[in-house]
């Protein structure tokens, strides 16, 4: 159990609602204003005056990480300006689940009494400053878990629509106004349904593929049943070989041909294939429309359902054409990992493998030890492992939205796992199967630059050699294969920038020349170190 944090603009109830929200839970509870106060020994009002804005915001900082940092759960209500101060709205995601209360500017007004008591509307029009400060701190307020319109609503079913929320546990996409949750469940096709009626869709077009279709179709009833708008479905091949703009193509005319307005959503139902053309076809049509992720696979549920990249293939390369267009909200139901292969399911855990390498060595340690259980399929393995999985890609797709820089890092053994799967026209090996080659033959690459230690190496192909992935390619392939690997989408002119493990849990991009790589990669000649 985690603090719940209440959020929002002054006069939203949080003081009302947290005292209530905290005797449901069993939870002490703490006003921040209050705890302020009884640091500073001074009012907040006094505190503005005697020390400015700035003066204030720093106790208030140090207040409130402070009471993140108790070990004990609690409710915690914040002052309206908190979250606004970045650092602290970091700490606060980093400990805490966070609702933010959400009202009208003329509900607001209308609540808080006399503004002279506020002293951020101190010397302005009440509700013109309310409405530049509710603008000026958006991005802030939408960095939650979840929002509840207190000005619709009573107090008990606000207390209710907090509880649910805090209950379910999903885990937060921090992206400002395109904020998203993704939840991490199992055998639960309500949370699908309520994914998509959250956005009170139009109309909805379900993207799957033939295989998912038939082996998940009573789960998608389950899910769809419930649903109120009007649901279209558009069922493809299955297989990498598919990603094509051919596929694309059958959506938008689908889409197109139903009646799609702005207000339709787009739900992708299956693997990472079907998340990239899902999403690429709702960044589209009609200049975008909103979409939902469904993955079914292991692979697509730590990696292609989250962070908004789409994208199809060409003949000459994988994923060189594209789009970021985030999801409103994820739903990875680990019920559906049943259905895979052991195969398909050791494919998945290649990309788990590839994030703890490259942040989490706890992780990458539990996977080894979990290894036996984890191939087996086991949900109740499974499922923690998921759930950290996702909780990594949330935190780099949040410092690094377009792939720009650190999150880069999860492409580790994309360079050459890609190329392999180019050059075998996407059918010789699973995505996961060809990243896991890439990541020990680049790892082994990165030891010859002296870029890592020989124990990274050693390290990645035990755990992956553990799960009965592979690691090896025959060097006439890779020299065969490197053609797709110049083309890669991270090359600028004759350098590319290459995701490396510089040891267990932690890794950088380093930017190197190509031919320098190629070299490197194939094991030739001695190459210069990239700085």
């Amino acid at each position: 159990m985690r603090h719940l944090v209440l959020s929002g603009f002054m006069a939203t109830g949080k003081s009302t609602l947290g005292p209530r929200v905290a005797q449901m839970l069993g939870l002490p509870f703490v006003d921040s204003d209050d705890s302020i106060e009884a640091a500073a020994g001074k009012s907040v009002a006094e505190l503005w005056q005697s020390d400015g804005e700035a003066g204030f915001r720093a106790i208030e900082s140090h207040v409130v990480g402070e009471l993140l940092g108790r070990a004990a759960p609690h409710v915690i209500a914040l002052g309206g300006g908190a979250v606004a101060q970045r650092e602290l709205r970091q700490l606060a995601l980093e400990r805490a689940w966070i609702a933010t209360l959400e009202a009208s500017a003329e509900s607001v007004a209308t609540r808080m009494g006399d503004a002279a008591s506020r002293p951020s509307l101190a010397g302005h029009e009440p509700r013109v400053r309310i409405a530049q400060l509710l603008d000026a701190r958006a991005d802030a307020y939408a960095e939650c878990h979840a929002k509840v319109v207190t000005d619709r609503i009573g107090i008990e079913e606000s207390v209710g629509e907090i509880l649910r929320a805090y209950r379910r546990d999903a885990v937060l996409v921090p992206l400002g106004k395109r904020s998203y949750t993704v939840d991490v469940v199992r055998d639960a096709p309500d949370r699908l349904t309520d994914a998509i009626e959250r956005l009170s869709p139009t109309r909805v077009f379900v993207v799957t593929d033939a295989v998912v279709e038939r082996a998940r179709s009573a789960e998608l009833d389950a899910a769809l049943v419930a649903v109120r708008a009007p649901v279209h479905r558009v069922a493809l091949p299955s297989g990498e070989a598919h990603k094509t703009l051919a596929s694309v193509e059958v959506i938008w005319s689908a889409a197109l041909g139903a009646g799609a307005d702005r207000g339709s959503v787009v739900v992708a139902y299956g693997g990472g294939v079907v998340c990239d053309l899902a999403g690429f076809a709702a960044s589209t049509l009609l200049r975008g429309v909103a979409w939902v992720a469904c993955p079914t696979t292991l692979l697509a549920m730590v990696d292609a359902g989250i962070g908004g990249k789409t994208g199809i293939d060409f003949a000459s390369g994988k994923n060189l054409v594209g789009t970021f267009h985030q999801p409103k909200g994820v739903v990875c139901d680990v019920g559906h990992l049943s259905t895979l292969s052991a195969r398909e399911r050791s494919a998945g855990l290649a990309e788990v493998v590839k994030i703890a390498l490259a942040a989490d060595v706890e992780l990458l340690e539990r996977i080894e030890a979990m290894a036996p259980l984890l191939a087996r399929g086991s949900p109740d393995v499974l499922m923690p492992i998921v759930r950290r999985a996702v909780e990594l890609k949330a935190r780099f797709v949040a410092r690094d939205e377009r792939d720009e820089s650190l999150r880069a890092l999860l492409n580790i053994g994309h360079t050459v796992g890609h190329a392999l799967e180019t050059h075998g026209g996407f059918a010789r090996r699973l995505h996961g199967e060809a990243v896991s080659i890439g990541i020990a033959v680049e790892l082994a690459a990165a030891e010859r630059l002296g870029l890592t230690t020989s124990s990274a190496r050693e390290t990645a192909v035990r755990v992956l050699d553990a799960l009965g992935l592979p690691t090896k390619a025959a060097p006439s392939e890779l020299a065969e294969a490197w053609i797709h690997a110049s083309k890669d989408k991270k090359r600028t002119g004759t350098e590319i920038d290459w995701p490396i493990v510089t040891r267990p849990g932690e890794g950088r991009v380093v930017r190197i020349a190509i031919d320098g790589l190629r070299r490197a990669i194939l094991a030739e000649t001695p190459v210069v170190t990239p700085g």
